[in-house]
This record gives structure tokens, C-alpha cells and sequence, in this order.
């Protein structure tokens, strides 16, 4: 079942078609990435699917309803989407900022109750962020201001979250808190997760399926294993790379060596487990 979908699907800024007659859907409870080269418009495809950005053609289904036909709040209480390099008010605390996460639920009858309270609560707990409570948001790290924003997301109560490039400018220890609490969400609660990622690896990790996207259309959509090889990261990216398993996680891992040919590697051992051609 899919929680969006997309009907011949055009998008544009201007005269420029940044995304061309697409038809993609989104499975209900897993984690899909999209990558793909600078410009190739995964970003703004990710601010279509939230209504953000009015298609030039086509539809866009939540849950199969239209949304261009849903109202905003509706629309809130379906899906949350974290942008890239949001930015909070100077003093805001983290309670307060994940407390905004509550407002689609509220309204001139419906004030602020006890399930939104629990609800700010759980979020805080999931992301670890609860001793921060009262910490203005600006004061804390890169990795902690994203779990901030991440709980903000959580608070809002919806089945999907969609984030645009999550990990930028954070340091490796803090990309990979950030993914494991989104795979953890995942897990636990069967939440819908679209993500952009730059980190091709990380997106084999992490991801059910991957969506390519290159010259206004998908390239290649699946499982990492089923669609990740050397073809596609050369097509793709513009880099020459070989493709083996990795050690840890058993997914596709990109080795790039540059403009030279692609070398893929023989079926042999890596650190005990055995490396594949893709």
C-alpha cells in the first residue's frame, strides 16, 4: 500500500522543469531515500509531496486523497516535514519549539489538553531530548538542535515524516544518531519515513528503498541490493566507482576511485562475510 503517490507529476520554478511527468509511489511504514546529483531536484520534490510547492501538472495522493483538495490542518495531521537548515526564534527553549509540533491539533474549541502534554513528553523521551527541555534551542549542538527539530516532528502525531538532507553539516557521530533514531522510529512505530541524502552509503544502510533521480525523472527505484551498482552510480553521480557488501550491515557499499574504470570486486571474503558483485 502506498502512503503518497504520484500521478504524472510536473514541477517546475518558472520556465525551468525541475520534474518531469513522474509517477512514484511511496510505501505505507518503510524508509524511503532519494538521491541523486546536485540540482536534480530531490529537494523539491520532498516540498511537493508536503504541498509547498503547486504542481505544474499531475496529482500528489496522501493516503489516497487528493491533496491538493485537503485542507492544511488535515494535511498537518497526516504528515510533518523537517526542512533543511531550520532555523528558531533566538530564546526559544526546546519545549516550546517542540510544542509547535501540537498546533494542527489545536483550535478555537480545542485547547491545549492532557494528550498534547503527553504527546510533547513522548517526543522529548524518543529523541533523548528531555533533559533539554529548557535549554534554548540555539544554545545546544548541531546534533542536538536536530533532535529537537526531529521532536517537534514526532509531537505533531503523524504516520508520515518526510526530511530534507537530515545529516547536513553534522559530524559522523552525529549523522549516525540522527539515522539510527529515525530507523528506530521506523521500527517501533511503523512511521512512513522520506528522506534526502547525500550520503550514498548511508542511504544503502538505512533505506528500504532508494529512489535515483536524474534529468527530471526517476532513474532506478527499489530495494539498495536490488538497484545500487556501478552503472547507476556512474550515471548518476559522474563518479566511477566499485561495489562490494558491507561488512557490517550486508548493504551495497560504493567505493569511488575517480575517472578510471570500474573495477568490481571478486566474491571473497570481507571481514568474514562475503563481498558480492552488484
Amino acid at each position: 500500500m502506498s502512503a503518497i503517490r504520484t500521478d504524472s507529476l510536473t514541477l517546475s520554478y518558472g520556465d525551468s522543469i525541475i520534474i518531469k511527468d513522474l509517477n512514484l509511489q511511496i510505501p505505507k511504514g518503510e524508509i524511503t531515500v532519494f538521491i541523486g546529483g546536485n540540482g536534480c531536484g530531490k529537494s523539491t520534490l520532498l516540498r511537493s509531496l508536503a504541498r509547498l510547492l503547486k504542481p505544474q501538472e499531475g496529482s500528489i495522493l496522501l493516503e489516497g486523497n487528493s491533496i491538493a483538495k485537503l485542507a492544511t490542518k488535515d494535511i498537518a495531521k497526516q504528515l510533518a516535514i523537517l526542512p533543511q537548515g531550520p532555523n528558531a526564534p533566538e530564546g526559544l527553549t526546546v519545549q516550546q519549539l517542540v510544542k509547535q509540533g501540537r498546533y494542527p491539533h489545536q483550535s478555537w474549541l480545542k485547547q491545549w489538553s492532557k494528550e498534547d502534554e503527553e504527546a510533547v513528553n513522548e517526543a522529548l523521551q524518543s529523541t533523548g531530548m528531555t533533559e533539554f527541555a529548557d535549554r534554548p534551542v540555539d544554545s545546544l549542538s548541531g546534533g542536538q538542535r536536530q533532535r529537537a527539530w526531529i521532536a517537534m516532528t514526532l509531537a505533531q502525531d503523524t504516520d508520515i515524516i518526510l526530511l530534507d538532507e537530515p545529516t547536513t553539516y553534522l559530524d559522523m557521530t552525529h549523522q549516525i544518531e540522527i539515522l539510527d533514531l529515525l530507523f528506530d522510529l521506523n521500527e517501533k512505530e511503523q512511521r512512513t519515513i522520506v528522506m534526502v541524502l547525500h550520503d550514498l552509503n548511508l542511504a544503502c544502510r538505512y533505506a528500504h528503498q532508494v529512489v535515483a533521480i536524474k534529468n527530471q525523472a526517476v532513474y532506478a527505484q527499489g530495494k539498495p541490493e536490488d538497484v545500487i551498482n556501478c552503472d547507476l552510480v556512474r550515471d548518476v553521480f559522474d563518479v566511477h566507482c566499485q561495489v562490494t557488501q558491507d561488512p557490517i550491515f550486508g548493504t551495497p557499499l560504493c567505493i569511488p576511485h575517480g575517472r578510471g574504470r570500474c573495477i568490481l570486486p571478486q566474491i571473497g571474503e570481507v571481514h568474514g562475510k562475503q563481498a558480492i558483485t552488484i
